[in-house]
């Protein structure tokens, strides 16, 4: 339990201090945001590169307590190259291509490393696992380069990101840890790297809650889209709970539907998949009026029950389990139903 505040309190504290710091960097090279098209919500320019104190607050909290092994080297090899892409990017915006292409990279570093998705637990069979075979290398790519990418593309409000990272990130803590007996030490580190993503955002967020005083820049998002998206796969889904495939899928389900449905709505509109529009979730709520501050804080709110469903499914109890599952069902069908709305209001 000491390692486990050591972690939380060292990264929260790391990043905290390191934001100002980032801060100024951002001015002095010119990693700043300017508000030049109708999708942005502030109307000044704000600096970016926040992820550089979120990365050193993960990194030195985690040094400081976890025993490193080669798959935890891979990540971090990873994730230290997803910022140095990301500074570069919120510098100047680099070609989505060439992200996509370094996000591959990244997955390719883990699976060299030893982490990648060997297996998928089957829902109410008692821990039945489906072998994946070759298929685990794409597969692995696909979970990476898509969690990496979630956590991006929801990073539209001041605060939103960080404080869903930190909800999605505190949930798999937990699950972890009430799974530690089965998981032994694999899940204690991947409680401790949890706790140092959820500090290490949550230093953050004072200067990034709205009014945002710094934003987190792609630096920040895709590193923590990243190292979540690693992180489940080191401690759930080669782990020993019965339902280790579909617990990371809930606890970061906001992010996941949100760009599930952005596809979804781009590809029946015929849109570039990867072409930005004002049709995610927040901007929706945003557009009812009510205002940045109440919207974040609905949506923390979604995001914490997506988590405790979470909570719920690891403990494999099945009438809880077909209550989660009726209520994740029921989001997924309001979703559906915003996309087909969004596509009749826009031929009118």
């Amino acid at each position: 339990m000491n390692k486990y505040l050591i972690v939380f309190f060292v990264a929260a504290l790391v990043s905290l201090l390191a934001t100002p710091i980032a801060k100024a960097i951002a001015l002095k090279i010119g990693a700043v945001d300017v508000p030049k098209d109708a999708r942005r919500v502030h109307n000044k320019p704000i600096p970016r590169l926040g992820g550089l104190a979120i990365y050193l607050g993960f990194i030195i909290s985690v040094l400081a307590v976890v025993p490193v092994d080669t798959r935890i080297i891979g990540m971090l090899i990873g994730g230290t190259l997803i910022v140095a892409m990301g500074i570069i990017d919120d510098i100047k915006p680099l070609p989505a291509k060439v992200k996509l292409s370094v996000q591959i990279v990244c997955s390719m570093i883990l699976v060299l490393f030893g982490l990648k998705i060997g297996g998928l637990t089957v829902p109410f069979t008692g821990g039945q696992i489906i072998s994946l075979g070759i298929l685990s290398i794409p597969v692995t790519i696909f979970w990476t380069v898509g969690i990496t990418n979630t956590l991006n593309l929801i990073d539209g409000l001041d605060g939103l990101a960080a404080g869903v990272a930190t909800i999605a990130a505190l949930s798999l803590s937990y699950v972890a840890h009430v799974n530690i007996v089965d998981t032994g030490e694999m899940g204690t580190i991947t409680v401790l790297m949890t706790l140092g993503i959820a500090g290490a955002a949550i230093g953050f967020l004072p200067y990034n809650f709205n009014p945002a005083k710094i934003f987190m820049g792609d630096t920040g998002s895709l590193f923590l889209g990243y190292m979540l998206s690693a992180i489940s796969i080191y401690g759930f889904v080669k782990g020993a709970t019965a339902l280790a495939t579909v617990v990371p899928v809930l606890a970061l389900g906001l992010p996941i539907f949100d760009t599930a449905f952005a596809i979804l709505r781009r590809a029946i509109n015929r849109k570039p998949i990867m072409q930005p529009d004002k049709g995610h979730l927040h901007h929706k709520l945003l557009s009812t009026g009510l205002g940045q501050k109440r919207t974040v804080l609905i949506l923390y709110a979604v995001s914490g029950v997506f988590g405790i469903s979470a909570a719920f499914m690891s403990t494999s109890k099945l009438l809880d389990s077909m209550i989660i599952l009726f209520v994740t069902s029921a989001v997924v069908y309001a979703s559906f139903v915003y996309v087909v709305r969004y596509k009749s209001a826009d031929k009118e």
